[in-house]
């Protein structure tokens, strides 16, 4: 999967310097990776960004509170609709607004379907960085049932623009209800076809057992969160333990596991997927009647002051911060994004172990590169 490297040197100790990237296919984003190594073993790694910076929490403090929403669609592009409610809750907050329960489970039926869609597209890219290349067709396959539905509502399939502040933009379609049941239909036979393509499957297993560990103290000091950091057993699920929209009323599980390697970082996503399911069901046939939108003013103003929202995205935690000074733009916005904590452990997960596990390590780590190099 990784293109031929454009540069290699040697260092004054003898040591091979190789470059990865920047090429977009090699690294699931356009990002470079200056590695050291002695023989076929790691050194270290150096993550080089910048090459899609794009200036977005910038660009954010010249657009309405309506409008500033969905740069975020481009930053964890795979956690869209996600990050557009993190957004909506921050400016929720300042309005001090009241939800309409249809809309807070549109919301979560739409973000469980988003990380579902997500997790599902990591499989398959984890499989075919290892060498697997079948489970990336078998994925693309299941997520364009989740595309297909995000798009009869929405109107996009990537990028959504779903949210809104006061809750979302256009009503359920009426096959949406039709369209979630057959998925989860499909998806419960799919996922044991899965499991027995590549979790159980032998070669996998030897790639990914005791490769790229961290151990719960570490991913804490480095700021890891989400499955990376739950997978060495770090508490860390929002939905959990600062609940949000309809999270608080329904039953999931927060996977934990103990093992703090790339298999496990695996399994826990492979569990996420089935929790994810397991609330989409208790929610599909429950949908409120209602509005779907609160009222709210045409032209919105934050009362001045300092407003924090974090929500559980694919990857982690996803944090908007949002600074007002009372105008129609924000003073300040800061964005908490789990790509770049969680790639800022990979140097200290792979030292020791070889180039080729390397690739194995990233992988498990799930990096959007939009999402860390803003």
């Amino acid at each position: 999967m990784y293109s031929t490297t454009e540069h290699i040197g040697v260092n004054e100790l003898g040591d091979m310097i190789i470059n990865v990237g920047p090429q977009h296919p090699a690294t699931h984003g356009v990002l470079h990776l200056v590695i050291t190594l002695n023989g076929e073993t790691v050194k270290k790694v150096e993550p080089h960004l910048g090459y899609i910076h794009r200036s977005i929490e910038k660009m954010c403090e010249s657009l309405s509170y309506r409008q500033f929403i969905y740069s975020t669609s481009r930053m964890d592009y795979l956690s869209s609709h996600i990050n557009n409610h993190g957004c909506a809750l921050a400016v929720e907050k300042g309005l001090q607004v009241e939800i309409p329960a249809r809309a807070e489970v549109i919301r979560v039926l739409m973000g469980e379907l988003t990380r579902v869609a997500s997790h599902i597209l990591w499989w398959g890219a984890l499989a075919m960085d290892i060498g697997a290349f079948t489970p990336f067709f078998h994925a693309f396959r299941e997520r364009e049932m989740i595309n297909e539905i995000m798009e009869e509502t929405c109107g996009a399939r990537l990028t959504m623009n779903y949210m809104v502040p006061g809750g979302v933009m256009f009503d359920l379609h009426p096959n949406f209800h039709k369209r979630v049941k057959a998925l989860l239909q499909q998806f419960k036979d799919k996922l044991d076809e899965y499991d027995e393509l590549v979790t159980y499957n032998t070669i996998f297993i030897n790639r990914t057992k005791g490769v790229g560990f961290i151990s719960a103290e570490d991913a804490i000091s480095y700021g890891m969160s989400g499955p990376s950091a739950r997978a060495s057993g770090v508490s860390c699920d929002i939905r959990k333990i600062y609940p949000y929209g309809m999270y608080d009323k329904v039953q999931f599980d927060e996977v934990l596991l103990q093992e703090g390697d790339t298999y496990a970082r695996y399994l826990v996503r492979m569990q996420e997927i089935r929790q994810s399911l397991s609330i989409i069901e208790q929610l599909i046939d429950n949908i409120p009647e209602g509005d779907f939108q609160a009222k709210t003013k045409a032209v919105l103003k934050l009362p001045k002051g300092e407003y924090y929202s974090r929500v559980e995205t694919a990857r982690g935690e996803f944090g908007v911060y949002i600074v007002s000074e009372g105008g129609m733009t924000p003073y300040r916005i800061k964005f908490r994004s789990p790509g770049f904590s969680n790639l800022s452990a990979l140097d200290h997960m792979t030292r020791g172990s070889k180039i080729g596990d390397l690739v194995a390590t990233m992988g498990s780590l799930d990096l959007v590169i939009p999402d860390i190099d803003r």
